[in-house]
Parts: C-alpha cells; structure tokens; sequence
C-alpha cells in the first residue's frame, strides 16, 4: 500500500474531547475526508490504547456518535475511545453498491469494502492507539452495509450499530445462521421507529423476531423500536442506547445489577466482582481499575446476607486495587470482627493509620471501631 498522506484541515473542541478532519490520499479511492475525535488527554496518556468507532455516513452521523461518546464517557459509563466518521456526501451511492445478482458489494461497494477492511483500518492502526476492540456504526443503507463485515473469516469489528437497516435479499437469514453459530462474542444494536420508512421498518421487526430466538452465549443483542420518530430522529435516540448496550458490563455497579445478579448470589461476591473486571479486560482490552463504587456494592451485599467471610477476599482485592490506602485494613478488620476475632479487629483498625483515607473512609472512622472494641471487650 502506498504511504497515506494527511491534510489537517482544521481543529475544533467538542466537549474538550480533540476532534480534527483529515483527508486521506487512498490506492483505490482517491481522497477521501475523514473527521477523527481523540479522547480527552489523548496526548497525555501516551500508553493508552483505545477502543475504536468507525462511524459511516460521517458527514451527519459523526457528531451524534462523537458527542455521546465523549459525554458517555466522562461519566465512566463506556471507556473512552476513538471515533472516526469517513464523510459520504458526495459518495454515498457508490461506495454503498450492491449487486443485484449476488447481493454483496460489488465494483466501487467492493472498493470501498476494501478500503474499510485493509487501508483505513491499517491507517489507523499506525497513526493511532487503537485497540482490538472496534464497533461500526451505519444508518439505513451503510447500516446494511457494515453487517457484511460480519462475514469476513476473522471480521474486523466485534460491536455492530444498525440503526434503521435497509436489508439486502437474504441479508435478515445469512445474519441470523451466521449468529447461532458464532464462536466469539459479538455486539449487535438494531433499531427502527414507528415513522420509519415502511420497508426498513417491516425488515427490520422481520429480523428481530429472529434474533431474539437465538440462543447464544456468544451473541450479545438488543432492540429498539421507538415510537413517534421517523428514520432520521431514531439516529439520535439510537446512539446512546447502542453505547448503553454494547458497554453495558463496563459501566458501575447500578441498583439493578446489584439486586438482580449480585443480592441473590450463592457464590462469591467477590467473584463476581473479580469477573466483571476480567469480562472488561477481555472484551475492550482495558484493564480498568476496581470503582470504589463496585467494591462497595460488594460489601453491601456481603453485610446483607450476612457471608461475613467475604471480607477477607474482598480486602486481598482492595489492596491490589489501592494499596496506598486504608481500604483493606477497612475490610480485614470487618472480617476479624464478624468472625470473633477482636484482637486482630483492632489491630487492623489500628494499622490503618499510616494509609491514605478514601472516599469516606477516614482514619477516625477506623480508630473509632478501634476503640469501640476495646471498650466493649475490655481489652
């Protein structure tokens, strides 16, 4: 492939999140503009790798899913990521052709599927920290046309958004043979609208009725039909219940997730919590560090049923997690004091003086246990 030449056009802010355009020379397409939104800090965490979001039909799709996912991420609900738009104003037909006969892309769809898969996706690699983990985003005919990546022998995306598809012959029985039989996870985000267009709208409930009968550990699907939108409002509702669905296991502890799968666990807590995290890891290619937020979910749940001996592991954990802090003296001494040993309850409190307090956690509260103790048990 020949060297990729860049233009940057100009630079602009959305939400503090670096956002540039950039027009790439290609072998087989000419030039071609792409707009490319970095993460906060970008610059800043040089060892960084990041989730990448291709995003067709940039030229009014990029801004929807850009901004939610800068937003989304701020608040830790997905881990930031790259989000890359390849603009289609002028192109759009032709890079979205599909052949009457086969129903795949042929002739300038074939190229532009070839310039997806091989040299913008090798561009991005060697310009920027991009991780395995890639999600595509298309809208009516570019939705349809990024499902066919699926069928690549090792596909390049693991998170597919389809908002209002308009479905090739065969495409609703070739997605769903192909998705009963996946042998790695899979994303898929589908959605219409009640004032979509006719034909996308039928196809599209057509397929879900499918989907929703598979049966696989592998497939992780979700559906949206809204109501009083038409095919173009239904991007902007669908955008963010897409990232909802896709990073769903990333985000913090909910009240759902606690009293739905954690509350009436037999198991571990802990576990779980060990399992979250290594679901993320394994996933996005993050490792994130343990929220205070889950590890107190976590001790919740273990003081609520009473599983007292889940304290020691959860302070193993916390001081993996933060060991420059008192957390897991916190939680030895909950577990020495529920299992009777006091001495040890103490002294735990007690050691806890030379660590940095957390979130709540303090000192005093720790040495007041302390004391409490002594007193009670007169030591």
């Amino acid at each position: 492939m020949k060297r990729l030449t860049l233009f940057i056009l100009f630079c602009t802010v959305i939400l503090s999140a670096q956002t540039q355009y950039e027009l790439l020379d290609t072998q087989s397409l000419g030039e071609r503009e792409l707009k490319i939104q970095l993460p906060r800090n970008y610059e800043e965490n040089t060892e960084t790798f990041y989730p990448l979001i291709l995003t067709l039909d940039g030229d009014y799709l990029f801004e929807i899913v850009a901004g939610n996912v800068d937003y989304t991420a701020y608040w830790d609900d997905m881990p930031e990521a790259i989000v890359v738009g390849v603009n289609q104003i002028e192109t759009r037909a032709d890079d979205l052709y599909v052949s009457d006969n086969t129903f795949f892309p042929v002739k300038s769809g074939a190229q532009f599927f070839e310039f997806i898969g091989d040299e913008l996706i090798t561009f991005l690699e060697d310009n920027y920290r991009v991780n395995e983990f890639r999600v595509a985003v298309g809208h009516g005919a570019s939705a349809n046309f990024i499902q066919f990546f699926a069928f690549k022998n090792k596909p390049i995306f693991q998170a597919y958004i389809s908002i209002s598809p308009s479905l090739s012959p065969y495409m609703s029985d070739n997605l769903t043979a192909l998705f009963g039989a996946l042998k790695s996870p899979l994303f898929f985000y589908m959605s219409t609208a009640s004032e979509d267009f006719k034909a996308n709208r039928t196809e599209a409930l057509e397929l879900n009725t499918k989907l929703e009968a598979i049966e696989s550990a592998q497939l992780y699907y979700a559906f949206d039909n809204f109501q009083e939108a038409n095919h173009y409002a239904l991007a902007s509702r669908s955008i963010p219940q897409a990232l909802d669905h896709i990073f769903l296991v990333y985000q913090p502890i909910s009240r759902t997730e606690y009293k739905k799968h954690i509350l009436p666990l037999e198991t571990s807590p802990v576990d779980y919590l060990l399992e979250k995290y290594n679901t993320i890891e394994k996933l996005f290619g993050i490792e994130k560090q343990i929220l205070m937020n889950d590890f107190r979910a976590i001790s919740t749940a273990i003081e609520k049923n009473k599983s007292f001996d889940y304290f020691k592991d959860l302070a193993k954990l916390a001081r993996d997690a933060y060991p420059e802090t008192l957390l897991s003296n916190y939680y030895m001494g909950r577990f020495f004091e529920a299992t009777g040993n006091i001495r040890k309850a103490i002294k735990a409190y007690q050691e806890a003086y030379i660590y940095l307090e957390i979130e709540g956690i303090t000192k005093d509260d720790l040495l007041n246990r302390a004391d409490r103790l002594k007193a009670e048990f007169g030591y």
